[in-house]
C-alpha cells in the first residue's frame, strides 16, 4: 500500500477549498491545502464577495445620508462628503479579519497551508513552489477568473479599463463609468460608483439584464435600477475600448449589426463572467480533458474520471456561486472519508445585492411552463407592512407551483432584505414544501417575509393583504 504525505490535498483555498480542507481535517484526514495567494478564501474574500459588500454596504449610507432618505426620518444631516480612504480602509479591515479568520481555522484543525502554485505531477504527486508532495486523493478548488473581452484590454493599475478587481479599487469617484455586462457583479459593482456619484452606464449583449434569472424579476430589476438613476443599452455590443489621458472612448453596435458609435466615459468596467481557472494545473500529465466550456466533468460525488482526483465549485458545471462551491466542499470530503455527501443542485439560491436586493431559488416562469402546468402567485412589497412602513416599496414575491401537486418550483423576489428571506424559501423547497405548506406557517409581524407567505397564498388566489 503507497504511503502518501496527506490522505486529502486541496488546491485552491477559496469557499469550496477551505471548506473541503477544515471538513476533511474534521473527519480525521491528514489534510494540507496549496495556495498561491498570500491570504486565503480565494476570489471571494479577497477581491470579490466580502469587499464588494464592503463598500455597497458604505454607498447605501451616504446615499442616505446625502440624497435626503434620512431627512424624511427626521435625521437631518448636511455637509456630507464621501471619505473613499476610509470607504477603502474599512472593507480592507473586513477581508484582512476573514481571511486571517480562515487561517486560524487551519491552524485549530490542523490543515497545513502549502504555499505556492500547484500542478500535478501524476494523479497522486503534486508540485507546489519547490516542494513535491504525495496525496491518496487531491481535490481542485481552483476557482475561476474574469472573463476577458475581445478589443478591450484591462489595465487596472491605470484606473481606466477595470475589472471587478480594479472597480473595488477606484482611488476616486468617476464622473461616468460604462459597465460592460449586465450580470450581477457588473450591477453590484454599478451601483456602488452610481451611489457615489458617478453616472452609470450598462451595456449588455442582450436584451434584458440578469440572464438566468426569472423575466419579470429581470424586467422589474431594470425598472427600479433606472428609476435610480443607471442609464441602459441593451442589445449592444462592444468592439473595442480605446483608453486616452483621464478616459476611454468606446465602440459599440448594435448585437444584431448595424452602425458604429462611440460612447465616452472616465472609467469603465467590464463585467461579462468569469472562467474555470485550469490553466496551469497540469491536468494534461493526468489525462484530465476539459469540456466545451473549459469545465472539469464529475459525477455526483465530485470524483473526475482520474481515480484519485476530485473536484469542486467553479472549475466544474453549474453556478459560479461561492455557497453552492461551499456546499461541494462539504460534500467532497464526506465523500472521500466514506460517507454520503450530497448537495442539492436544484435548490440553490443566488442574490444580487443591489438596492433593494434580488433573489431566487429553482425554477424560473419560463422553466417551470416548460415542465407542465403552475400555478403563480405574487406579492408587492408595496402592500407588505414593514416595507410599508419603511418606505421601502419596490419589488415583489413571486411563488411557482406544480399545479397538480401544489409543490414549489421556484420563488424569485425583489425586495430589500431578498437576500435573507430567500433562506427560507429554499429549506422550504429542500424539504418537498408545498405553497400551502408555506402559506399556513405563521410568519412574525411585521417582517418583510411575510410577503412570502402573502405570494404563497396567492397561488390558490386567497392573500389578505391586496
Amino acid at each position: 500500500m503507497p504511503d502518501y504525505d496527506f490522505d486529502v490535498l486541496v488546491i485552491g483555498s477559496g469557499p469550496g477549498g477551505y471548506v473541503a480542507a477544515i471538513r476533511a481535517a474534521q473527519l480525521g484526514l491528514k489534510t494540507a491545502c496549496a495556495e498561491s495567494r498570500e491570504t486565503l478564501g480565494g476570489t471571494c474574500l479577497n477581491v470579490g464577495c466580502i469587499p464588494s459588500k464592503a463598500l455597497l454596504h458604505a454607498s447605501e449610507l451616504f446615499e442616505e445620508a446625502a440624497h435626503g432618505t434620512l431627512a424624511k426620518w427626521g435625521v437631518k444631516t448636511s455637509g456630507v462628503e464621501v471619505d473613499l480612504a476610509v470607504m477603502h480602509e474599512s472593507k480592507d479591515t473586513a477581508v484582512k479579519g476573514l481571511t486571517g479568520g480562515i487561517e486560524f481555522l487551519f491552524k485549530k484543525n490542523k490543515v497545513e497551508w502549502l504555499k505556492g502554485h500547484a500542478t500535478f505531477e501524476d494523479a497522486h504527486k503534486v508540485k507546489i513552489g519547490d516542494r513535491t508532495v504525495t496525496a491518496k486523493n487531491i481535490v481542485i478548488a481552483t476557482g475561476s477568473s474574469v472573463t476577458p473581452l475581445p478589443g478591450v484590454e484591462v489595465d487596472n493599475d491605470k484606473h481606466r479599463i477595470v475589472d471587478s478587481t480594479g472597480a473595488l479599487a477606484l482611488p476616486a469617484v468617476p464622473k461616468t463609468m460604462v459597465v460592460i455586462g449586465g450580470g450581477v457583479i457588473g450591477l453590484e459593482l454599478g451601483s456602488v460608483w452610481r451611489r457615489l456619484g458617478a453616472q452609470v452606464t450598462v451595456v449588455e449583449f442582450l436584451d434584458e439584464i440578469l440572464p438566468g434569472m426569472d423575466g419579470e424579476v429581470r424586467k422589474e430589476a431594470r425598472k427600479i435600477l433606472k428609476k435610480q438613476g443607471f442609464e441602459f443599452r441593451m442589445a449592444t455590443k462592444v468592439t473595442k475600448a480605446e483608453a486616452k489621458g483621464d478616459g476611454v472612448t468606446l465602440t459599440v453596435e448594435p448585437a444584431k449589426g448595424g452602425a458604429a458609435e462611440t460612447i465616452e466615459a472616465e472609467v469603465v468596467l467590464v463585467s461579462i463572467g468569469r472562467r474555470p481557472n485550469t490553466e496551469g494545473l497540469g491536468l494534461d500529465k493526468i489525462g484530465l480533458e476539459l469540456n466545451k466550456r473549459g469545465q472539469i466533468e464529475t459525477d455526483r460525488d465530485f470524483r473526475t474520471k482520474v481515480d484519485g482526483v476530485w473536484a469542486i465549485g467553479d472549475v466544474i458545471p453549474g453556478p459560479m456561486l461561492a455557497h453552492k462551491a461551499e456546499d461541494e466542499g462539504l460534500a467532497v470530503a464526506e465523500n472521500i472519508a466514506g460517507q454520503t455527501g450530497i448537495v442539492n443542485h436544484a435548490v440553490i439560491p443566488s442574490v444580487v445585492y443591489t438596492y433593494p436586493e434580488i433573489a431566487g431559488v429553482g425554477l424560473t416562469e419560463e422553466e417551470a411552463k416548460q415542465d407542465g402546468e403552475v400555478k403563480v402567485g405574487k406579492f408587492p412589497m408595496l402592500a407588505n407592512s414593514r416595507a410599508k412602513t419603511n418606505r421601502e416599496p419596490d419589488g415583489f414575491v413571486k411563488v411557482i407551483a406544480d399545479a397538480k401537486t401544489d409543490r414549489v418550483l421556484g420563488v424569485w423576489m425583489i425586495a430589500t432584505v431578498a437576500g435573507t428571506m430567500i433562506a427560507q424559501a429554499a429549506q422550504a423547497m429542500e424539504f418537498g414544501a408545498t405553497s400551502e405548506d408555506i402559506a399556513y406557517t405563521c410568519h412574525a409581524h411585521p417582517t418583510h417575509s411575510e410577503a412570502l407567505k402573502e405570494a404563497a397564498m396567492a397561488v390558490t388566489g386567497k392573500p389578505i393583504h391586496i
